[in-house]
């Protein structure tokens, strides 16, 4: 089916690609500390882009069985399409990355049950007060991509992923913990999850003094991903270099960051479930840095936005259920060489982060975070003393992630997707609501 769709597109157009996506979804969910439903889903995408008299044409379906349609949907479409300002590949030559295990097809319906509701008892039996959510899932996805170039490309996906989130109700308080974790393999083992929520829910077991001020902060891997990643991930975005929204352009090459920092995008890692042998246009998988020693090292652009920006495709594009748009993969930031711990224990006062709430509002393209501390902990001599509440804190990347940051020297994975190791970051505006 695919095959002929190419060739009826080719005959009519001077660039066709079909990109063909099947997939099964197993998820158990849990809530109120019992399973709520254990559902199966199946699904199929297909989507035609053609480059016709210059312009793009585009057209997506969950329906295979008539060729004709879909092509002159995308013909439509062309003739109001943007200008393309790209060649498609030729047949490339793919990176080995693992990221497919057939077990994890084989883990039944029962073992994700039992899962879900050993994450749940191990919380539980370390406070019975909390009330658990819990999910654990299973993918399997089969990518084919073929082009007018000659270029060809095809793998095979899978993914398993544990969560479990935790509230700790009293009167008016509210305490939200929690852990996930997600690979291309099985994960049979949930004491890292829970393990993680448990030690949370110590550290807040007490309510800390309030805190404000131009004060010390650590942000733990989990803080990171919420705070500090987001905002760099669309500054890299080679669309928004482009458009000229992005506080990056004209800065690459230079210092922006501690020389301490630096960040790659690799979907070359095995079994991590943003990686593959090639992005979704068939331009094999790579390791680009985008911070080096604190210097702007790279954007992130696909076919489209490195022709609008004269520079070549990273590998980094990702359908998402339209068209082709840059986006990372994996993003991996390079440990330092100080303990966290230590860091911490040489702290007057401070604050150590979890969680932010809101943390995305704002002006995130021009670098800004902040929020409200959803999950965080105060520091006094060097022992994190309890939790803190009404409290918020403020930031600008690009200030912040200059001299006198610390990275910490053990990373940990953030779900699938990011391994961060912790930051420190010397002086941010602490407020406290009363």
């Amino acid at each position: 089916m695919i095959e002929s769709l190419l060739n009826k597109a080719k005959r009519v157009c001077q660039q066709a690609e079909v990109f063909w996506v099947t997939s099964q979804n197993t998820d158990a969910s849990f809530e109120a500390n019992r399973l709520k439903s254990v559902e199966t889903r199946q699904g199929r995408y297909l989507s035609l882009r053609i480059v016709k008299d210059g312009r793009i044409g585009y057209s997506s379906t969950n329906k295979i069985d008539n060729a004709d349609e879909i092509l002159q949907m995308a013909l439509d479409v062309a003739k109001f399409g943007a200008v393309a300002e790209f060649e498609l590949p030729s047949l490339q030559s793919y990176p080995n990355v693992e990221v497919y295990d057939d077990n994890v097809n084989q883990v039944s319906i029962e073992q994700m049950v039992d899962l879900g509701n050993t994450m749940i008892a191990a919380v539980r039996d370390h406070n019975a007060e909390v009330i658990c959510e819990a999910g654990v899932t299973k993918n399997a996805i089969s990518v084919t991509l073929l082009n007018s170039n000659g270029g060809e490309a095809s793998y095979n996906k899978t993914s398993f992923s544990l969560g479990v989130e935790g509230l700790l109700t009293r009167g008016t308080d509210m305490l939200f913990v929690g852990e996930h974790e997600s690979s291309c393999r099985p994960l049979s083992d949930v004491s890292k999850i829970t393990n993680t929520t448990i030690e949370q829910l110590e550290r807040a077991k007490e309510t800390a003094s309030p805190i404000q001020g131009q004060l010390p902060v650590v942000f733990t891997p989990r803080g990171v991903a919420i705070a500090l990643i987001s905002p760099l991930v669309i500054a890299y975005n080679g669309k928004n270099i482009v458009q000229g929204s992005s506080p990056l352009v004209g800065k690459l090459g230079k210092s922006m960051y501690t020389e301490e920092l630096s960040i790659y995008d690799d979907a070359t890692i095995n079994y991590r479930p943003g990686c593959r042998i090639c992005d979704d246009e068939g331009i094999p998988s790579r390791r680009t840095p985008l911070i080096e020693h604190g210097n702007v090292a790279n954007f992130l652009y696909d076919l489209q936005t490195a022709g609008m920006a004269k520079a070549q495709s990273t590998g980094s594009a990702n359908r998402g259920g339209g068209l082709p748009s840059p986006s990372p993969s994996t993003l991996v930031v390079a440990e330092g060489t100080t303990s966290i711990e230590d860091v911490i224990a040489d702290m007057k006062q401070g604050l150590v982060i979890e969680i932010l709430m809101g943390a995305g509002q704002g002006n995130t393209i021009g670098g800004e975070f902040g929020g409200n501390v959803l999950l965080g902990y105060k520091v006094e001599n060097g022992t994190i003393v309890g939790r803190v509440k009404n409290t918020m804190v403020s930031g600008n990347i690009y200030s912040t992630l200059k001299e006198g940051v610390i990275i910490g020297n053990t990373s940990e994975w953030v779900g699938g997707a990011l391994q961060t190791p912790s930051v420190y970051c010397p002086s941010l505006p602490v407020t406290t609501q009363s």
